[in-house]
Formats: structure tokens, C-alpha cells, sequence
């Protein structure tokens, strides 16, 4: 009995002893993540970390590059606020934050050639010095992982107007659907020069934008200004496809952009608009459309031909429609013993279309 006591009490000591050293250490993780900024544990970047998809199981790909004007649609929603307050804070802030800190990679701008390995990562301490912006060594900074702490006044949020953004649409071979998806984002900066002028944009870097998604859920922000209740966060607004961008270039042999391709602004603006049709059409070509959907489009047919013969009546077509009726009447002439010539139409012989019944003798033959 003495040795099963003594027994129990040791083991619930070591148990107690390993319970204790864990709490211990989960606690010191939790102190410096709440150090760090934003809490995101493991778990949420599991859940956030999204497996590329093989070439392999792609039978069709296209990249575009978008440019996204902060002052068009739903995309002042990346702007404001533009200083971190009760609400929160805007895209740029969250970026810099994370790329200051250590805590997301950012990759070169090469203008086309973008490629998103350990080679071309940018050095955060040079960035800061070509862009500008003051900054101090942060606490728990190494020579092989450089952490900078950045003050809110020294971050040039006012300045970044736009963002460029790379698209993929694919189109899925094991599912059978088309998706589209945002790759990477690169903040531009629209700077005056010392002369006036227009402002001229400096794009920063690249971010891959499932290395700050986990971060993005966090932030919701105001997409309309009639509802004041922030329904979408930083996440959805990209993965819903609410943002609003021109098309600025696709991937090509050649790097070139569309304003290289077709300086004329005309020209542009067709191209742009052919590309995006193509796009939007190009998971409903690739199926051969049902009786239902056969109807549909012609009853859409048949309704734009209506709109269209009313707009012209309303417009003075009812004076073109009372010439032709008036071409059409059978004309008179004023001359004793001629004829009036009338419209002669040929007669369309219709064909009787026999119906068929079922055979049945009468009740006379039956007797017989």
C-alpha cells in the first residue's frame, strides 16, 4: 500500500512538472507574438496555405497584370484610413508592417520578368534607403534576420495611389472550371519630381499574396459608403474579385505592354476591352450550351429586336414606317381603262399535314 502511494505522488509530480513547462512555454510563444503585432497562430496559417497547382493538371493558363487606381470602384477600401486608428489600418501599413518585421518575403520588380525565388529577394534595409523612410533596429534583430521598427509618420501611406497586382485564370482539368486567382501585389508610389508635373509612379516590390492573406482575414474594411457595417475583409475583397483594375499588360514573347503594343489611346482601350471579353467568355465557349439555354438567348434575341424597332419609331422611325406602308399600297392611275397594278405575292402553298388516328370498324361491319 505504502509503495502505491508513493508511486501515485510521483507520477501526478511529474505530470504536475511537465504540465507547468508547457504552459510555460505556450505562454512565452503568445508573449511574443502579442510583441510582434498581429496573433496568428499556426493554425491559421495552415488553414490560409494554399498548395500551387501543377501545370500538369492545367490545360489552359493566362497571366494578366492589373494596375488598381485606390480612387475608382470599391478600391478606396485599400486606402482608407489612411493613418492606423480605431478601425484599423490600410493595405500598405499591414505590407510594410510584415515586410519590415521579417515576417513576409518581398521579391524585385522586374516589370514582366518577375520571379518569386530566394535569388531575387530584395534587401528590406536597402529598400528603406532608396524609398526614404526612416526606421531602427527592432528588438530581436540579427544579422542573418534584420527586423526594423518603422514609426507610423514615416511610412508613405498618402503616397501609394495604386497597386499592381498579377492575375492567373486557369482553367482546371480535375474539376472542370475556371478559376481566378491574385498572385502577387506591388505597392506603386506616385511621387512629384523636383520640376512639377505629373506625378510619377515607382513601383516598389512584390508580395506573394498568400504569404499575408493570414493577415488580411484580420483586417475588415468599409466597401460602400451607404453601409456603414464592414462585411469583407482585406482576404475576401481579393478572392471575391471586388477590386476594379485595368488591364496594363498579359504575358508575352516579347515583355511588351499593351501601350507598346498599340500606342494610339483608341487602339488601347479596344485591346483591353477584347482581352477582358475573351476572358469573361472563355469557360462559356468551351461547353456546348443546352435546350435551356437555347431559349434563353433567343428570347434575349427577340427582345433586343423589339427594343430595337421601338426606339426607332420613338426617334422618327413611325415617318420611315409610313413610307414603306405607303410603297407597299397598290397605286391608281388617273387614266380611263388602265388597270391598277396591285402587289403581287406568291401564293405559299401550305401543306396538310394528315393526322393519324387509330383504326376502328363500325358496329355494321362488325355484324356482318
Amino acid at each position: 500500500m505504502t509503495k502505491k502511494i508513493i508511486l501515485g505522488i510521483t507520477l501526478a509530480c511529474l505530470s504536475a512538472g511537465v504540465s507547468a513547462q508547457v504552459v510555460k512555454k505556450t505562454g512565452d510563444d503568445r508573449k511574443k507574438k502579442e510583441d510582434a503585432g498581429v496573433v496568428i497562430t499556426d493554425r491559421q496559417q495552415d488553414f490560409f496555405k494554399v498548395n500551387e497547382v501543377s501545370d500538369a493538371d492545367l490545360d489552359w493558363m493566362k497571366i494578366v497584370y492589373r494596375q488598381l487606381d485606390l480612387t475608382v470602384g470599391r478600391n478606396p477600401a485599400l486606402y482608407y484610413p489612411e493613418m492606423p486608428n480605431a478601425d484599423g489600418q490600410n493595405l500598405f501599413f499591414i505590407i510594410m508592417r510584415l515586410v519590415a518585421d521579417g515576417k513576409v518575403k518581398a521579391y524585385e520588380f522586374l516589370d514582366g520578368r518577375e520571379m518569386f525565388t530566394p535569388e531575387f529577394e530584395i534587401n528590406v534595409g536597402d529598400m528603406l534607403d532608396n524609398q526614404h523612410i526612416m526606421y531602427t533596429e527592432a528588438k530581436g534583430s540579427t544579422e542573418k534576420n534584420r527586423r526594423y521598427a518603422i514609426e507610423d509618420a514615416d511610412i508613405p501611406g498618402n503616397e501609394v495611389l495604386s497597386y499592381y497586382i498579377i492575375e492567373r485564370w486557369e482553367f482546371d482539368r480535375r474539376s472542370n472550371k475556371m478559376r481566378t486567382t491574385v498572385d502577387a501585389i506591388c505597392p506603386v508610389a506616385h511621387r512629384m519630381d523636383d520640376y512639377g508635373g505629373e506625378a510619377l509612379r515607382y513601383p516598389m516590390f512584390w508580395v506573394k499574396l498568400n504569404d499575408i492573406r493570414p493577415y488580411l482575414a484580420q483586417q475588415y474594411v468599409f466597401t460602400d459608403d451607404d453601409n456603414n457595417l464592414p462585411r469583407y475583409n482585406l482576404d475576401d475583397f481579393f478572392k471575391l474579385g471586388l477590386y476594379t483594375g485595368e488591364i496594363y499588360k498579359t504575358k508575352n514573347m516579347r515583355n511588351l505592354t499593351l501601350m507598346q503594343l498599340h500606342p494610339e489611346e483608341e487602339a488601347l482601350k479596344h485591346a483591353q476591352d477584347s482581352i477582358e471579353r475573351r476572358l469573361r467568355a472563355f469557360n462559356t465557349e468551351l461547353w456546348v450550351p443546352d435546350r435551356e439555354e437555347l431559349l434563353a438567348r433567343e428570347q434575349a434575341k427577340a427582345a433586343l429586336d423589339e427594343d430595337g424597332e421601338e426606339g426607332e419609331e420613338g426617334e422618327g422611325g413611325a415617318a420611315v414606317a409610313a413610307a414603306a406602308k405607303k410603297k407597299d399600297e397598290p397605286t391608281r392611275s388617273t387614266k380611263r381603262g388602265s388597270k391598277s397594278t396591285k402587289s403581287k405575292q406568291p401564293k405559299i402553298k401550305q401543306r396538310k399535314v394528315k393526322q393519324t388516328s387509330v383504326a376502328t370498324r363500325s358496329v355494321r361491319d362488325r355484324k356482318r
